[in-house]
């Protein structure tokens, strides 16, 4: 669930320059280098290698961005071991692929549009097939191509994970003027569901969640993936979701127990209506190919939403390009006159976003806009 082959290729065949540091002394923000630094953690990825977390100040660190990386999701035997196929999160076994240091888009900051320019960001890599939200460790059994049964322990620790993060932000941002969430595919998912823990500490500091590719995965199979990662073992104790199992809950959910917890989170959506990625991933959940349309379950997505909060925005672009936060065509795609940059710039402003869509177009939504 990640925008770019070829970004993987690229960051897996460079050398970052980034500061260690390990979790048994993890340091105060105001000890950092000023790029970017690479914080060690006793934590560990899906197939056991360790787990480290990103972050980069800025020069007063009043606004934050909290951003959860992308990169597939494992919930079966194959899927999860990194020998067998279909694999769908190898490349984000290795840890360095996950390093902002070598993505665009809102981590270019050698462009003068970057709404985020001025913004400490924190990145929560991604790397335990769970997107973010895995209860614990796994031990799958299947039979491979020889008829040999293979076991293998995927660890599902994205939210102990994520925790240790969130827990370093708490401690090293005391009262942010502004906070922005965000994450792009698997990290939308996870990202929705944070924003609400995240507001919830941040009561008095305005939050706004901007979910990038993630908008369109209302299987009836969800149940699969969450009972894979034991999701409801790790909600927190709030009335909305009061009731929800792991055969109960959607994504949806999550944005609605957000937003509705919390007055002081703003939340809003990005998808492009021909997702490609969105498409293939809920084909491998186990719905038939031809048995709907993104347009479809995206739009079906945005009024369960605005059903059942009081704002919600929502941004659907033409094409099946998957991702936009952190790649090139964040400053670049246009939909009814309005550029996205722009949007987001407003939306995380303070200021009113129409809902914008590509079926408002001369093209429609089957090509990438202008």
């Amino acid at each position: 669930m990640q925008h770019s082959i070829k970004l993987i290729i690229n960051v897996l065949a460079l050398i970052f320059s980034v500061t260690v540091i390990a979790q048994s002394n993890l340091p105060n923000l105001n000890s950092l280098d000023s790029g970017w630094n690479t914080l060690a953690t006793d934590g560990v990825c899906s197939a056991g290698t360790p787990y480290q977390f990103y972050a980069k100040p800025s020069a007063d660190n009043s606004e934050v961005l909290v951003f959860f990386n992308g990169g597939g999701a494992c919930w079966f035997g194959q899927a999860c071991d990194l020998n067998a196929q279909p694999n769908v999160h190898t490349p984000f076994a290795d840890m360095d692929a996950n390093n902002p240091a070598m993505a665009r888009g809102i981590f270019d900051f050698e462009s003068s549009e970057n709404p985020f320019a001025n913004y400490s960001m924190v990145v929560v890599p991604y790397c335990n097939g769970d997107v973010h939200i895995g209860g614990g460790a796994r031990e799958y059994t299947y039979e491979n191509e020889t008829g040999e049964e293979v076991s293998v322990t995927a660890y599902h620790n994205g939210f102990a994970n994520s925790q240790t993060a969130l827990d370093w932000v708490y401690a090293n941002f005391s009262a942010p003027d502004r906070i922005v969430v965000s994450g792009s595919s698997a990290g939308a998912i996870g990202g929705s569901f944070y924003a609400g823990l995240i507001a919830e500490h941040y009561a008095a500091t305005p939050v706004v969640l901007i979910a990038d590719a993630a908008g369109g995965y209302g299987t009836p199979n969800l149940y699969r993936t969450l009972e894979a990662w034991d999701v409801a073992s790790i909600l927190p104790d709030w009335p909305e979701y009061a009731g929800k199992t792991n055969r109960t809950l959607t994504f949806e959910d999550f944005y609605i127990a957000s937003a509705n917890h919390n007055d002081n989170l703003i939340i809003a959506q990005y998808n492009t209506a021909e997702d490609q990625v969105q498409y293939n991933f809920t084909y491998l959940i186990g719905d038939p190919q031809g048995s709907f349309t993104l347009p479809q379950r995206l739009l079906n997505n945005y009024l369960i939403i605005e059903n059942s909060v009081d704002q919600f925005s929502h941004y659907t672009a033409g094409g099946a390009t998957h991702t936009i936060m952190g790649a090139p065509i964040f400053y670049e795609y246009e939909v009814e006159d309005v550029r996205f940059v722009d949007w987001v710039s407003d939306l995380i402003n303070g200021m009113p976003v129409d809902d914008i869509s590509c079926v408002n177009e001369t093209n429609g939504c089957a090509g990438a806009p202008d």
